[in-house]
């Protein structure tokens, strides 16, 4: 198996530096290029490989490498669509996307391979896969309940993480719902004298930076067309 070249955004926060390590640890991985916003641009020293503040310049310097990225909406789409011109597939685990921005980035994703996810956790998305049968098994007379827990940090409620499994049970039901960082998720099932719980708990945030690791080895020989998610890797 070929190497793959992997550029982290924002290497000097907790998520960059834990992704960096990842990669640094890794033979299946290498670490080609680490970018940060200038006010932290000292945090990059500690990295040997190329680095910058600027992206273009170190997308321009890594070519074909793999961007991971876990930043805010504005940044990844400008992340995406700077990948999709440069040619370097991108992964991102960025939350709190609007209607208008998912389009967005979904038209990014015809330009150049994406993938994007709310969780990277691998066992949340494969639980995302066994919850509608569950939810066809049971039937209409259960109601469904949804319950996270998560740091007092966390910047947007309710989280990708919930929606995803929102929007997985409504869809197991005919319905549809209009409207990561470490977390737990429960789904309760209520039915008449007894109660189905189902949990998720994510213990450290290198469970989501090993599903984007993951994610970037797979995404190094996918090609452009649609925005690649979870459910297309795991499948």
């Amino acid at each position: 198996m070929s190497v793959c070249d992997v550029i982290i955004m924002g290497a000097g926060g907790r998520m960059g530096q834990t992704l960096a390590g990842l990669a640094i640890n890794d033979p299946s991985y290498r670490l080609a290029g680490v970018v940060e916003r200038p006010q932290n641009a000292a945090s990059l020293d500690r990295y040997d490989c190329v680095k910058g503040t600027e992206m273009e310049d170190v997308f321009a310097k890594c070519p074909g490498a793999v961007i991971i990225d876990f930043t805010a909406p504005e940044a990844s789409l400008k992340v995406a669509n700077l990948a999709a011109r440069s040619g370097n597939p991108a992964v991102i685990g960025t939350t709190g996307f609007n209607a208008d921005q998912m389009k967005e980035l979904e038209a990014a994703a015809k330009q150049g391979p994406l993938f994007w996810a709310p969780n990277m956790s691998v066992g949340v998305n494969s639980l995302l896969q066994v919850l509608p049968k569950l939810v066809e098994a049971l039937g209409p007379g259960y109601d469904l309940e949804i319950m996270e827990i998560h740091h007092n940090k966390k910047a947007d409620s309710p989280s990708g993480t919930a929606l995803k499994l929102g929007q997985a049970i409504a869809a197991a039901r005919g319905e549809k719902i209009d409207d990561d960082v470490v977390g737990d998720h429960t789904v309760y099932f209520l039915g008449q004298g007894e109660r189905i719980e189902v949990t998720h708990r994510a213990h450290s945030r290198e469970t989501f930076a090993h599903g984007a690791m993951r994610a970037a080895l797979w995404m190094k020989d996918q090609k452009a067309g649609k925005l690649l998610t979870m459910s297309d890797m795991l499948a």
